[in-house]
């Protein structure tokens, strides 16, 4: 077997992909207690991350309520549902992390507040050129980031900002060639 065939883990033997995780969203939808979100959740997955972010109901605020206060009850809100969920959150998160061999991450969304409570960073190797390096070191030296991997996740994060039409066209190409492979012949 050539090296090009199969895509390659560390320490150079060959990666074992996670199972399939197309019937997540509904496997967890039917996990998720009713009383916690207001409607479905919305569910992200990859190969190393299930992200689950739940709609909580606003916190009633009076009506002449400053920003800073609807703010604060948001974060008060936020503050509960964490604390009181937390053990049947980890409950599921385990059971999903069996199931589908990925870490599980939480968050919600109160008004315009969107919280997450916690979130799995995977490291990423690269091979860059020198004039790419340069372009990283520059972030370091000017302080926007505080290290080359901080200063890499940075340039992906605005590159995801301003290409997200394009993502989510190419996502979607890559959904049909993955439907037109699975319609072929087993080979």
């Amino acid at each position: 077997m050539r090296r090009g065939d199969v895509p390659w883990g560390r320490g150079g033997g060959p990666r074992t992909e996670p199972p399939p995780a197309d019937d997540a969203p509904a496997w967890i939808g039917g996990a998720l207690p009713d009383t916690w979100f207001h409607g479905p959740a919305e569910v992200t997955i990859d190969r190393d991350e299930i992200l689950i972010v739940g709609r909580l109901s606003p916190p009633a605020s009076a009506e002449d309520a400053s920003e800073a206060d609807r703010a604060a009850a948001e974060q008060g809100r936020i503050a509960g549902f964490r604390e009181t969920t937390r053990d049947q959150r980890i409950g599921i998160a385990q059971q999903l992390e069996r199931r589908y061999r990925r870490k599980v991450s939480w968050g919600v969304r109160v008004g315009d507040t969107r919280e997450l409570f916690t979130t799995h960073s995977a490291p990423v190797m690269t091979r860059l050129r020198q004039s790419e390096r340069q372009v990283l070191d520059t972030l370091v030296d000017s302080g926007v980031a505080r290290s080359r991997s901080e200063a890499l996740a940075w340039c992906v994060a605005l590159v995801g900002q301003h290409a997200d039409t394009w993502l989510r066209e190419l996502r979607e190409a890559m959904q049909s060639v993955d439907e037109l492979r699975k319609r072929g012949p087993a080979v």
